[in-house]
C-alpha cells in the first residue's frame, strides 16, 4: 500500500512537471498589484509568448509573438476615445490584435517596427468603476496582441520601448519593468490642461482636420439602412483629384446600390459563397453591387449628375475631384450614398457599425492619413424648399483625415532651377520622384543629375542625353559612368529668374505635363521665405497671396485656360521626341520694404513648391553668378553653345 501511494505520489509530481514545461509564459488575467496605486489610466503589455517560424535565416529569423495590452480606468472620469501607443522596435508586423484598430487607419497585417497607435474598437469609452459599481468589462479593455518580430528569439523578450496613452490631457511616465515580460505605466491627469469636452454629453465634439469625412444614416430598416457619405477638403494646399475611397467592414455587411459612386470592383461572389446568402437566401445576388470585405469607391463622371438611377445626389458626380476651398468652395465637397445590408446580430433599426480603417487617396495628390470613425452628435440636412426647418439624420461619425509624408515615400513632381546670369539649367534632382526596380539600362541612382542646356527642357529624359552631355562637353563639366537616373516625375516646374533690378525682380514659371491624362483646375503654390512680401502681379494665371499660409503665393489657370494637356506625340512621331502639356507666365515683384534682399544668392527661389497639393522635390544647389548681370560676351557664348549644341543633336 505504502509502495502504491509513493508512485502514485512520484507520477503525480513528473505529469506536473511536465505539464508546467509544456507551458509558455503564463497570460496574466488580472492586472499587476502595481494597479491597485494607480488612480489614473492604468496600462500594461504582457509579452504571452513566442515561437520560431519558417524560414530559417542567419539573419533576421522571424518569430511569432503573442501579447496582452490591457488600459484601465481607475480614475474619477470617463476615458472618451481611449488610444494608446505602444513602441514597437523589432520589426513587427501585426497580424491580428482583439478590441482594438489602428489609430493610423492600416489594415492587418500592418508594419508597426516604428511603433504604433491602438484605438477602442467596438467599445471606444471606458468608464469608471464609481459609475459601474467595479465592473471590469466596463472599465478595462483588453487587446490580444498576434504578430510576427524578427530578430529576437528565446531567452530574450521582444518588449517595446514604451507604451503611453495618446489622450490628451494626461502626463505618462516613463513605464517600469516587472521582470523580463511585464512593462506597466500610470498615467494621471494633467491638472493645468483645459478641455473643451463637457463631461456627460452624449457624443463627442467634432474635430477639425485636413479633410474630415462623415457618414450619416439617413434611413433604417430591420436589415439594412441607407448611408451618405460626405467628403469635405478644409486644408488651403488640399486636394483630390480621381479619389479612392476605401474601408474594412467588421461585421460581414454588403453594399446593395449606391447612388453619386460606384465601387471599382462589381462582384458579390463573396457574398454568395458567404454566410450572407445563406442568411439571405431569397435576395438576388446578381442585382447587388459589392461583397469585398475592404471595397473601394470612386466618384463618377460629370455626366451622370442628373441620372435619375446613379445621380442626383448634391456634391455627387465630379470625377474625383475635391479642390480647395480657395479655389471653389461648391467644389471642395464629395458625396454619395449607399444601401448597405447588415448580419445578425444586428438586425434591428437602431443597431449600426460604421466601417474602420479608412484610405482616401487620389492622383498626383497628397497623402492623407486617416483616423477611427468617431461618434459626434446627428448631422442636421436642410430643407431643399427652406420652407422646413433642418431635419437630424438617425445618427453620424467623423473620420478626421490629415496630409502626412509616409516614410520612405517620394514625391510625385519635381522642380528645375535656372536663371538670367547662367547659361545652364540646375535639373530635378536624380530619382526625384523615385527610382523604378529595373530599368532597361543601366543608370546611377546617386550621380547629381547633369546641368542642361535650355531647350532640354522641352523634350523627356531620354531624349535629353545627347543635349546633356554635348553641353557637358562644351563646358567642361563633369559626367559620371553611368550616367545620372532620371528624374521620373509626371510632372515637373521650371522656376527661371527672369530679371533682376534696383527697385524689384521678375520670374518665370513653366509646368509641364509629362503623364498620359490632362490636368483639369490645376493649381500651384509657391513658398517664398523673403520675397513673398514683395508679390505685385502674376501675367497669364490667376495669383494671389494665400490666406493662412505664411509667404505663400497661389496661382491658378485663367477662366477658360485652367488646362495643361497630356504629354503628345511630336509632329513626326517617328523622329519627333513627345511634347510636354505645357502653362508658362512670368511673375512680377517689389523689393520695396524688403530690406537686405539678395535675388541672386537664393532669396528670389522657392523654399516650398506644389503642385495640386503635392509638395514638389527641389534642387539642392541653386545656379550661381559671379555677377547679377550677364555681360555682352557671355550672351554671345551662350547663343554659340547652343547652335553647337543642336548640330551635335542633328549629326
Amino acid at each position: 500500500m505504502a509502495v502504491t501511494t509513493f508512485f502514485s505520489l512520484c507520477l503525480l509530481i513528473i505529469t506536473a512537471a511536465l505539464q508546467v514545461a509544456g507551458q509558455t509564459t503564463p497570460v496574466a488575467e488580472a492586472p499587476a498589484p502595481a494597479a491597485d496605486d494607480c488612480n489614473g489610466i492604468f496600462l500594461q503589455y504582457v509579452f504571452t509568448s513566442g515561437s520560431k517560424i519558417k524560414p530559417t535565416l542567419k539573419a533576421r529569423q522571424p518569430y511569432k509573438f503573442q501579447s496582452i495590452l490591457s488600459i484601465t480606468n481607475n480614475g474619477l472620469d470617463e476615458l472618451k476615445l481611449w488610444r494608446v501607443f505602444v513602441g514597437f522596435q523589432h520589426d513587427e508586423i501585426l497580424v491580428s490584435a482583439s478590441n482594438a484598430v489602428l489609430d493610423d487607419g492600416e489594415s492587418f497585417p500592418a508594419l508597426v517596427g516604428n511603433g504604433t497607435v491602438f484605438a477602442g474598437f467596438p467599445a471606444a469609452d471606458l468608464k469608471t468603476a464609481v459609475e459601474t459599481a467595479g465592473d471590469t468589462t466596463q472599465t478595462t479593455a483588453q487587446i490580444k496582441i498576434v504578430g510576427t518580430q524578427f530578430g529576437v528569439g528565446s531567452p530574450n523578450v521582444p518588449m517595446p520601448s514604451n507604451i503611453s496613452l495618446e489622450n490628451d490631457g494626461f502626463i505618462c511616465p516613463k513605464p517600469s519593468m516587472q521582470g523580463k515580460s511585464v512593462m506597466q505605466v500610470c498615467c494621471i491627469k494633467d491638472e493645468k490642461f483645459k478641455t473643451n469636452l463637457t463631461l456627460g454629453e452624449k457624443f463627442s465634439p467634432r474635430q477639425d482636420g485636413d479633410l474630415t469625412i462623415m457618414y450619416d444614416i439617413l434611413r433604417t430598416y430591420d436589415s439594412n439602412y441607407w448611408a451618405q457619405v460626405t467628403i469635405a477638403n478644409h486644408n488651403p494646399l488640399g486636394r483630390l483629384d480621381n479619389w479612392k475611397l476605401s474601408w474594412d467592414w467588421m461585421k460581414d455587411e454588403f453594399i446593395w446600390e449606391m447612388k453619386g459612386a460606384y465601387p471599382s470592383v462589381v462582384d458579390t461572389s463573396e457574398c454568395v459563397f458567404g454566410p450572407q446568402a445563406k442568411f439571405y437566401q431569397n435576395l438576388d445576388f446578381s442585382t447587388g453591387l459589392n461583397c469585398q470585405r475592404r471595397p473601394t469607391l470612386i466618384d463618377l463622371p460629370l455626366e451622370k449628375t442628373n441620372d435619375t438611377k446613379l445621380g442626383m445626389i448634391p456634391f455627387c458626380c465630379r470625377n474625383g475631384t475635391i479642390l480647395p476651398p480657395a479655389m471653389d468652395p461648391s467644389k471642395s465637397v464629395s458625396a454619395f450614398q449607399m444601401n448597405v445590408f447588415k448580419m445578425p446580430p444586428d438586425l434591428n433599426r437602431s443597431s449600426f457599425t460604421p466601417p474602420q480603417n479608412w484610405k482616401i487617396e487620389g492622383r498626383l495628390n497628397p497623402d492623407y492619413k486617416c483616423g477611427p470613425p468617431v461618434r459626434v452628435s446627428p448631422t442636421q440636412v436642410p430643407d431643399p424648399s427652406g420652407l422646413l426647418p433642418a431635419t437630424s439624420v438617425f445618427a453620424s461619425w467623423q473620420v478626421v483625415c490629415n496630409i502626412t509624408q509616409p516614410k520612405g515615400a517620394s514625391p510625385r513632381c519635381c522642380v528645375s532651377f535656372s536663371a538670367f546670369y547662367n547659361e545652364s539649367i540646375i535639373p530635378c534632382p536624380t530619382c526625384a520622384c523615385g527610382c523604378p526596380s529595373n530599368t532597361a539600362r543601366t543608370c546611377s541612382m546617386k550621380a547629381p543629375a547633369l546641368l542642361l542646356p535650355s531647350q532640354a527642357l522641352l523634350v523627356p529624359f531620354d531624349n535629353r542625353t545627347k543635349m546633356s552631355l554635348a553641353w557637358a562637353d562644351i563646358n567642361h563639366l563633369p559626367v559620371s559612368n553611368p550616367l545620372p537616373c532620371g528624374d521620373n516625375c509626371g510632372v515637373s516646374i521650371n522656376w527661371h529668374l527672369f530679371t533682376d533690378y534696383r527697385g524689384g525682380w521678375s520670374a518665370r514659371i513653366t509646368i509641364f505635363n509629362w503623364e498620359d491624362a490632362a490636368f483639369a483646375d490645376w493649381f500651384t503654390a509657391v513658398e517664398l521665405d523673403k520675397a513673398a512680401a514683395g508679390f505685385d502681379a502674376v501675367y497669364s494665371f490667376n495669383g494671389t497671396m494665400l490666406d493662412g499660409v505664411n509667404n505663400t503665393i497661389f496661382m491658378q489657370g485663367l477662366p477658360g485656360l485652367n488646362y495643361i494637356v497630356a504629354e503628345a506625340d511630336g509632329a513626326n512621331p517617328e523622329k519627333d521626341p513627345r511634347v510636354p502639356g505645357k502653362q508658362q507666365s512670368v511673375i512680377s515683384f517689389t523689393k520695396k520694404n524688403i530690406p537686405n534682399i539678395n535675388i541672386a544668392a537664393g532669396d528670389g527661389f522657392p523654399t516650398k513648391l506644389y503642385f495640386n497639393g503635392e509638395e514638389c522635390s527641389l534642387p539642392k544647389v541653386l545656379p550661381t553668378s559671379s555677377s547679377s548681370r550677364i555681360s555682352s560676351f557671355t550672351v554671345t557664348t551662350s547663343i554659340l553653345a547652343a547652335v553647337v549644341v543642336f548640330m551635335l543633336v542633328r549629326q
